[in-house]
């Protein structure tokens, strides 16, 4: 069933404020509130400035923007140009109605325009719903690589030793 008063869009600058928004409840989603440290500003400043490393795509319906799709390249030394999926996120009150899949497959297709060799994402290993959806686009889930990742205030610690 798709969902024809849900339209999928480019995001603009204007839709930041609703989209941090949404990223906020994500969060919470994901049981991590308090990781949370970007800001509608530094977004505006991160996907609009004069180098832009991020673009997204909005779902709007009556109730407004109920869902993103986030996303920016990656570039790997074995397959090239990639599109990596930052995050897709659906209001908690519009889930169950497709939106999902819209703007998953508007992204696929946004690697496709972009000539990139592939899409990739990540997802939480106890978030079943979204690794069932993703199965059923024949997608691979992989166990065997570790996410690594150092934090600012780790990276300034390590340098002012």
């Amino acid at each position: 069933m798709r969902n024809v008063a849900t339209s999928i869009r480019v995001g603009r600058k204007e839709d930041l404020p609703r989209v941090f928004e949404l990223v906020k409840e994500l969060a919470e989603f994901e049981r991590a509130p308090n990781e949370v440290i970007n800001t509608v500003e530094l977004m505006e400043q991160d996907g609009f400035g004069p180098n832009p490393i991020y673009g997204f795509f909005v779902a709007e319906n009556e109730n407004g923007i109920v869902g993103l799709s986030l996303y920016y390249w990656r570039y790997s030394t074995w397959k090239g140009k990639r599109l990596y999926l930052e995050d897709i996120i659906v209001t908690e009150k519009e889930r169950g109605k497709n939106i999902g899949k819209l703007l998953f497959e508007r992204t696929m297709q946004h690697a496709l325009d972009e000539n990139c060799s592939g899409m990739m994402w990540q997802v939480l290993d106890w978030n079943e719903p979204a690794i069932n959806f993703y199965k059923k686009y024949g997608a691979t889930i992989q166990s065997e690589w570790m996410n690594c990742m150092l934090e600012n205030f780790q990276i300034k610690a390590f340098f002012s030793k």
